[in-house]
C-alpha cells in the first residue's frame, strides 16, 4: 500500500469588497494520475473540525478506511487506519457529541449485516458495533441518539427503520412500519432525545398524506400525527422543525393526481397534542418564484397569472420540487427547496427486426432554488429565488446553502470551480449573483473548468463553509516550465 503524503497550506487570506467570499484556509492531498481506492469523501464535525474518510484497496479479504481529522484552521490532527471487509462500503456517515459513527453496508447487496464504527474526534480511537440485519435492505437513512442508532430504507418498496441499541447490543425495527407503502421522507433527532419518522403514504381514500411517528431514545412509540389534506390535493413531501415553544412545522410540497409534479408549497403548524392547520401556497401566488426566468418570459408568467385571478380560474404550475431544509430564523423560519426537471436523449436502435426508440437519462437539471419565510402560524411573510446555473447530476441532492443573519441571507453553491452567491434581505435582493474562483494554493495559478473533476459546498459552522473536491493544478517550476498535479482540496469559505 502506498501512503499518500499531505500537504496543508494556511495562507490563503483573500479578502476583497462587498460581495465576496473569503477563502481562508486551504488543505491539499496529493494524487496520482490513477488512483485505484476509492475517492477522500468528507464530514463536516462543526467547531470540532473536518472528518476525511476514503477506502483504500488492501490485500486479501481486507481493505483499510483511511480516516483523517482536521480543525477549524486545516491543521491535521491525527490520521489513522481501520481494517474492514473487502465487501463493506461507507454509507453514511454522523457526529455526535464527541464521536463520530460511521456505517457500512456491503456494497453490492442489500443481504449482510450493517457494521457501525465510532470513531472518538479527539483521538482517533475506536469502537466497532455489528448489527444483524434480518430484513435485507440497503440504507437510505441514518441518524444517532444518545441510546443507539436509527438506519432508515426500503423493503419490497415499504419504508423501515431499524434501531440498535447501544445498550443491549441489539436491534428492532421501529413499531409502525412494514406494513404499507410509502416513501420516508426525513428521520429527525431533536435536543430532548425524541426522533420524527416522516413518511408520505396513501390512507384508505387513496389520498396521499404524511405520517409524524414520534419516538423516544429506545425507539419505543410514543405518538402518531397523521397530516391529511384537504380536498383534490396531496402531501408528496415534507420536513419537520420544532418551535420554542414546542409546536411542530412541517414544510413541504403538494400536487393534485399526478404526484411526481408539486402545485405548491404546504405548511402545517401542529401543536403538544396532535392538532394541526394546513396553509397552502401555489407556485403562481408567491412573488419571486419565477424570477429565475429571463425578464421578458417571466413578465409573461406574471401576466398569464393575472389574467387567470380576475377571470377566477386556477393557476396551475407543475414542478418537480424537492425541500431540503426547515431552520427556525428569528421569530420565524425558513424553508429552502430546488426545482429540477430530468434530461433524457433519444436513439433509434434496432431490436427483433424494427427500429425503436429509446430513451436515456442523462441527469438531473436544476432551475433554481426558492427561500420562503413564515411566522410561527405557517402564515406567509417573504419568498426569493437563485437561479442555479448548468448544474446537471445523475443523483439529486442539495447545491444551494444558505447563510442567515439578522441584517441578511446569503445564498451560495459551487460548480465548475465557482463559487456563486447572492445576498437577500426577505423578498428583497441586496446584491445579485456574483462568481469568486476556488482558489488554489498558487495565487497567480487560475484554475480552468476542465480541469475539475468534481466540487461541492457543506455547511461547517458559525457562518463558515467549506468547498471540496479534486483538481488539475497548474504548478510553475521555472520561468518557462509548469506542471500538473491532481489535488483533492478542501478550502475554507466564509462570506463577508
Amino acid at each position: 500500500m502506498k501512503y499518500i503524503k499531505s500537504i496543508l497550506l494556511l495562507f490563503l487570506a483573500i479578502t476583497g469588497g462587498f460581495g465576496q467570499v473569503d477563502q481562508l484556509a486551504r488543505y491539499e492531498i496529493s494524487l496520482g494520475d490513477k488512483d485505484e481506492n476509492d475517492p477522500y469523501q468528507v464530514t463536516s464535525l462543526a467547531e470540532d473540525g473536518i472528518l476525511i474518510y476514503r477506502r483504500v484497496l488492501g490485500k486479501g479479504q481486507e481493505d483499510l478506511l483511511e480516516l483523517i481529522k482536521v480543525d477549524t484552521t486545516l491543521k491535521e490532527n491525527w490520521r489513522g487506519y481501520i481494517s474492514t471487509q473487502k465487501i463493506l462500503r461507507v454509507s453514511h456517515v454522523k457526529p455526535k457529541d464527541n464521536l463520530v459513527f460511521i456505517l457500512l453496508k456491503a456494497g453490492f447487496t442489500v443481504s449482510g449485516d450493517f457494521q457501525v464504527i465510532a470513531v472518538n474526534i479527539q483521538d482517533g480511537t475506536y469502537g466497532v458495533y455489528t448489527i444483524k440485519n434480518l430484513i435485507p435492505f440497503n440504507p437510505t437513512d441514518f441518524v444517532v441518539t444518545s441510546q443507539g442508532v436509527m438506519i432508515g430504507g426500503y423493503f419490497n418498496y415499504r419504508p423501515l427503520v431499524l434501531f440498535y441499541s447501544f445498550t443491549t447490543q441489539r436491534a428492532k425495527i421501529l413499531p409502525g412500519f412494514y406494513n404499507e407503502r410509502g416513501e420516508l421522507n426525513q428521520i429527525k433527532t431533536y435536543d430532548n432525545g425524541t426522533v420524527d419518522v416522516i413518511v408520505s403514504a396513501n390512507n384508505f381514500e387513496r389520498k396521499k398524506c404524511l405520517w409524524i411517528r414520534n419516538y423516544n431514545e429506545e425507539g419505543d412509540l410514543v405518538k402518531t400525527t397523521v397530516l391529511e389534506p384537504e380536498i383534490n390535493k396531496n402531501l408528496i413531501f415534507g420536513r419537520s422543525v420544532k418551535m420554542m415553544n414546542d409546536e411542530q412545522v412541517v414544510a413541504g410540497v403538494y400536487g393534485s393526481k399526478n404526484v411526481e409534479y408539486s402545485r405548491g408549497i404546504f405548511v402545517a403548524e401542529i401543536n403538544p397534542v396532535g392538532e394541526y392547520s394546513i396553509n397552502y401556497y401555489n407556485f403562481g401566488d408567491l412573488q419571486n418564484f419565477f424570477s429565475y426566468m429571463k425578464a421578458k418570459r417571466e413578465r409573461r408568467v406574471k401576466e398569464r397569472i393575472e389574467r387567470r385571478k380576475v377571470k377566477g380560474k386556477r393557476i396551475r404550475f407543475n414542478y418537480r420540487f424537492l425541500v431540503h431544509e426547515v431552520v427556525p430564523y428569528g421569530d420565524q423560519y425558513v424553508m429552502l427547496g430546488e426545482a429540477f426537471y430530468p434530461r433524457y436523449t433519444y436513439t433509434t436502435g434496432r431490436g427483433y427486426g424494427l427500429l425503436r426508440d429509446e430513451r436515456i437519462f442523462e441527469g438531473y437539471q436544476y432551475t433554481h432554488a426558492v427561500v420562503i419565510g413564515f411566522d410561527s402560524q405557517g402564515k406567509l411573510k417573504w419568498d426569493n429565488s437563485f437561479e442555479i446555473n448548468d448544474v446537471k447530476t445523475m443523483e439529486l441532492q442539495q447545491f444551494v446553502k444558505i447563510s442567515p443573519t439578522d441584517s441578511r441571507m446569503v445564498l451560495l453553491y459551487v460548480y465548475d470551480n465557482l463559487i456563486r452567491s447572492k445576498i437577500i434581505k426577505d423578498n428583497q435582493v441586496l446584491e445579485g449573483k456574483t462568481e469568486d474562483v476556488i482558489k488554489s494554493s498558487y495565487k497567480k495559478v487560475v484554475i480552468k473548468e476542465k480541469d475539475i473533476e468534481s466540487s461541492k459546498l457543506d455547511y461547517w459552522y458559525t457562518e463558515h463553509f467549506f468547498a471540496s473536491g479534486i483538481q488539475l493544478v497548474k504548478i510553475p517550476v521555472s520561468a518557462r516550465e509548469e506542471v500538473y498535479r491532481r489535488v483533492f482540496f478542501i478550502n475554507k469559505l466564509k462570506y463577508q
